[in-house]
């Protein structure tokens, strides 16, 4: 099989969240059992320089994007064993920030459309292209309302990943003629709720529907998870199909991570107790291996739990535990928990940014990790926990429902709760707290954590069945 991934974002070369981790990984999972995977991406000005310097420049082109014609370069190289394509056009890409500018519907309206184009001008002819998240969504369009003549286009089945469906891309309808230069035929394609929305488009147009977890998928129907596609989302089941993410296993591997003061396996805990203090000293906190370090890696966004953080921290600071928080976004979270850490000294620390080797270092020395999730539609921060044997502490909803199994059941691999209250999760880190405090029995509840497979090969297997169902149809 042949497919084309086409995405906003993928590791290395740009990243803002995690479908950058899910399209740099997924290509190379499904290339190592002997797919045709490439990747397809925006050239941003924000690519490192040393990963630019191995790309070779292989068409040249013009876009028609309704009255406009816009020039796009394709260049292109190698990682990991993948090969990337990269739309170059700096008046849409030369910016600092991969989104949140004010013409982002027509950066990526461009960018789904030079996909489609480039196909006239490379040697190769995907039979699938897998599209993900709002920023690609047009291109189902795109394929059957300009495409489906071409000699080139004519098979092509497509596929859209909704990896979170609060971003949706939605505009104002001016925008259909004036950026898409969709015949007004067409223009229900993209209308939804008196906007162009770019996400319902996908869902509507795609031959297959996924997500990132069996749950999400569930969710998405409703009203609570779906911001406002719910019905789009319950009619559309039929192709709908929820897989859960995964992580690369050889990146976060506790016994080579290069970011440890000292590695370690499941059989030899003793490098973990070593991070841990490195941990502690890194972050101000009392060096005490008796006490029960909670992290946390996350966006400081409302839906990621933290408020009920903020309603439970004071509760929470009461008992014997240490905190330590690395992330950055909203303001007031942000100045929340640099207030805690003042007020905490030796027990609470913050590091408002973001660091890839601090937050391996709270992956690896802490002895919990939080996640109190309003809505978590994969997540990956609970997987990479557990595979450096650190313990989540997750409400159960997405794919959190989907990886974490609670002690207190068969097969546990960390601890849940499920109602949104913070009295609820409290409760979950104390029952997680009493049992730290049992060595012999923290010690399996660690090793149960670090066997758990969370790595790509399940993932690609079903993306690949899912493939080959698609195009036997």
């Amino acid at each position: 099989m042949k497919i084309l991934l086409a995405a906003s974002e993928a590791v290395p070369f740009a990243k803002s969240g995690g479908l950058a981790d899910v399209a740099g990984s997924l290509a190379k999972a499904i290339r190592n059992r002997g797919q045709a995977c490439r990747v397809v991406l925006p050239l941003y000005s924000d690519i490192p320089d040393h990963l630019r310097a191995g790309m070779k420049e292989v068409a040249r082109f013009q876009v028609p994007l309704a009255w406009r014609n816009q020039y796009c370069g394709v260049l292109t190289t190698t990682c990991d064993g993948v090969k990337y394509y990269f739309v170059d056009n700096e008046y849409y890409f030369k910016r600092s920030g991969l989104y949140g500018h004010y013409d982002d519907g027509e950066r990526f309206a461009f960018f789904s459309r030079a996909v489609l184009e480039m196909l006239h001008h490379i040697d190769f002819e995907p039979e699938i292209i897998h599209c993900n998240d709002w920023q690609t969504a047009l291109i189902p369009v795109f394929l059957d309302v300009f495409y489906r003549q071409s000699e080139k286009h004519r098979n092509i089945k497509t596929v859209f990943t909704i990896h979170n469906i609060q971003y949706q891309g939605a505009f104002g309808l001016e925008i259909i003629p004036d950026v898409l230069g969709l015949p007004e035929s067409a223009h229900g394609m993209v209308e939804y709720q008196g906007n162009c929305n770019y996400m319902k488009a996908g869902i509507e147009q795609c031959h297959v529907l996924t997500t990132v977890s069996p749950t999400y998928a569930q969710e998405l129907t409703d009203p609570w998870f779906a911001h406002g596609l719910h019905m789009l989302v319950a009619e559309k089941q039929y192709k709908m199909k929820g897989i859960l993410n995964g992580i690369d296993q050889k990146v976060y591997n506790p016994a080579t991570d290069p970011h440890l003061v000292q590695n370690y396996t499941a059989s030899n805990l003793a490098g973990k107790a070593a991070c841990k203090q490195a941990l502690q000293q890194e972050m101000g906190l009392e060096q005490n291996p008796s006490v029960p370090l909670i992290g946390m890696v996350t966006r400081l966004a409302d839906h990621k739990g933290l408020d009920l953080v903020q309603w439970a921290f004071s509760s929470l600071m009461e008992r014997p535990v240490q905190f330590v928080l690395l992330g950055s976004g909203e303001g007031q979270l942000e100045q929340f928990f640099r207030d805690a850490a003042g007020r905490y000294p030796g027990r609470a620390g913050i590091y408002i940014g973001f660091n890839e080797a601090l937050a391996r270092r709270i992956y690896s020395g802490a002895d919990l990790f939080l996640m109190p999730s309003r809505s978590e539609p994969c997540g990956l921060a609970q997987m990479i926990a557990m595979r450096y044997g650190t313990i989540p502490i997750v409400r159960s909803t997405g794919g959190l429902r989907d990886s974490v199994r609670d002690f207190g059941g068969e097969n546990g691999n960390g601890y849940t709760f499920l109602t949104y209250q913070a009295d609820d999760m409290l409760d979950a880190i104390l029952r997680a707290c009493r049992d730290y405090a049992n060595p012999p029995l923290w010690v399996e509840h660690c090793r149960a954590a670090m066997s758990c497979d969370f790595g790509w090969g399940r993932s690609a297997a079903e993306y690949i069945s899912l493939y080959r169902n698609l195009l036997s149809m």
